[in-house]
């Protein structure tokens, strides 16, 4: 049996998370995988749309981030969508904690790559929620911007 090739440059990005929020910080953490889930992410089978971050018990959990069951896994297998603890400084822990209690925050993972080392990283953004007019600007923006692009290309 072949096995899939591992890719060389893994990124999975959250594409929604930049229509849905206006992105204030970002922070590149840790994340706790075991064996099967770290093999399924360096091939690529990771889906972070409906995934988000809370603490508990003092501690940052991502929830909801799909990460595919292993092909070649025994028995042992992980679970599809379990909770997983993200590693972060404390410093910056506790400013995180204290910005998701004012109103309107929200942590947003937005990109998981495999970084020098060899680990998994998550790059996580403390974000704003957009309204709607905001949500109809960025598509103008991109309608816009699409345009712009097309009528260069013609004149080349």
């Amino acid at each position: 049996m072949a096995k899939k090739k591992l890719k060389k440059d893994i990124e999975i990005i959250n594409r929604k998370a930049k229509f849905e929020f206006h992105f204030l910080a970002e922070f590149e953490v840790g994340i706790i995988l075991t064996g099967t889930e770290i093999k399924s992410v360096r091939i690529g089978e990771v889906n972070m749309k409906d995934a988000y971050c809370l603490f508990q018990n003092g501690e940052l959990i991502i929830k909801s981030l799909f990460i595919a069951e292993y092909k070649y896994g025994n028995q042992n297998n992980h679970e599809t969508r379990r909770d997983r603890k993200l590693l972060l400084r404390k410093p910056e822990l506790r400013k995180l904690e204290k910005k998701v209690k004012e109103k309107g925050f929200t942590i947003v993972p937005y990109r998981m790559y495999i970084g020098e080392r060899g680990f998994a990283k998550l790059e996580i953004v403390l974000g704003q929620g957009k309204k709607s007019y905001d949500k109809r600007a960025t598509i103008k923006e991109r309608d816009n911007k699409r345009e712009l692009d097309r009528v260069k290309k013609q004149y080349r």
